[in-house]
């Protein structure tokens, strides 16, 4: 790709402009305009309105539904076969073909269904294969980790969050998009609650045991809630994810279209162990850096939800002359690795020592998981990667 070439990180399709870098010192303000009221209740036809809350919704105070870590086993992982050229241009193709080869790399593991535009689907079944399920669904765009739902588990079986997805913050088209969540879980006919607040599942980091991860920047902000302090944001979090203890990491705004999502920053390998993203050996102090470390800073006085100091794996980004993919937005951490059952899947990036480096790395971590190594220089072009590209639906009742 040429470096030239504007990406989807950078095509702000709704009109709205990139907010000034800065990076975000908490904001602590209440009152002000509430975003969409949390509801609750298995859906019926399409543009059905669920039936309000009730004390039975997912959450660690009511009925003990919580969100599992990523490593409890899957039913399923979903995807989105990306739609639009306006987002894309001439690069549309290229994605298209590593959002396949990502697809039929998981599909080794457990179960993908794609999710297309009906008038699409063909081209995507064309490309997936046979191992692949292809589900007629509109879509915009790939990035299912932010537009699916975010699923749950408890006494009930199963529910998935619907966070309201508005194209972080407005900054693309998103008018299907903001409907997948609610599309796909009637078709399954799972419970789906409505979250009071608005945000993405690329936001979320959990370790399964009670304790989140979250940026500010991409939660206390006025372009997803508009009014709400942290400390009413976390309340809905804890709520509805099940947990019981939030760190915050303060996170960027306005440099990113996803105000700095926490996946690809810091993740929990295991309760209790988070690897951290890091720039490379002499990379200039920019505001990347100075949002790794003082999550570093962050992260090595904190304890989680049981008590535990945390342990810490420092995992180094690849040197940005060797690697393959171009694009001012290229996003070249291998924190965006996704967890499948029995395996990881890991980005490689072309510098072919740190690409090694990360891959033992994240096989160490995660014991008895075959490490596939999936090159996405084109998604990764357009700010994402493999954990943004995917969802899991977790198998009901795992831990």
């Amino acid at each position: 790709m040429d470096p030239r070439t504007p990406s989807r990180r950078s095509v702000l399709r709704s009109g709205a402009a990139l907010a000034a870098l800065a990076l975000i010192e908490g904001c602590s303000s209440d009152g002000g305009a509430e975003p969409a009221t949390g509801t609750t209740g298995t859906t019926g036809t399409a543009g059905s309105t669920a039936p309000a809350a009730s004390p039975a919704a997912p959450g660690a105070s009511a009925a003990g539904w919580a969100m599992p870590a990523e490593s409890a086993p899957h039913t399923r992982t979903f995807m989105a076969w990306p739609a639009l050229e306006e987002v894309w241009g001439d690069q549309l193709p290229g994605v298209r073909a590593d959002i396949a080869g990502l697809a039929r790399a998981i599909a080794g593991h457990e179960p993908v269904v794609l999710m297309a535009r009906p008038d699409q689907a063909d081209q995507a079944r064309q490309q997936v294969g046979s191992t692949v399920e292809v589900l007629e669904l509109p879509v915009d765009d790939l990035w299912a980790r932010d537009s699916g739902p975010t699923f749950v588990t408890g006494p009930g079986g199963l529910a998935g969050v619907d966070l309201n997805f508005n194209g972080w913050g407005n900054k693309q088209t998103h008018a299907e998009d903001s409907q997948v969540a609610r599309r796909l879980l009637e078709h399954y006919g799972t419970t789906r609650t409505r979250a009071p607040v608005t945000g993405e599942g690329g936001a979320l980091e959990v370790d399964g045991q009670g304790t989140l991860l979250a940026t500010e920047s991409s939660w206390v902000n006025a372009n997803r809630n508009p009014g709400q302090s942290r400390d009413r944001i976390e309340a809905s979090l804890k709520e509805l994810l099940g947990v019981s203890k939030v760190l915050w990491i303060k996170g960027v705004a306005g440099q990113d279209i996803t105000d700095c999502h926490i996946d690809a920053l810091a993740r929990f390998a295991e309760p209790g162990t988070v690897v951290l993203h890091r720039p490379g050996a002499g990379a200039p102090p920019d505001v990347w850096t100075t949002a790794s470390d003082q999550a570093l800073e962050v992260l090595r006085s904190a304890t989680d939800a049981e008590g535990r100091a945390l342990r810490i794996v420092e995992l180094t980004e690849p040197d940005p002359e060797q690697i393959q993919g171009y694009g001012k937005d290229f996003l070249a951490t291998y924190l965006n690795y996704y967890v499948v059952n029995g395996g990881v899947i890991v980005p490689r990036f072309g510098d072919r020592a740190a690409d090694d480096r990360a891959a033992a790395v994240i096989a160490e971590l995660h014991p008895g998981r075959k490490v596939t190594q999936v090159s996405i220089d084109h998604i990764a072009a357009g700010g994402g990667g493999i954990h943004c590209a995917t969802q899991q639906q977790p198998a009901a009742g795992a831990p």
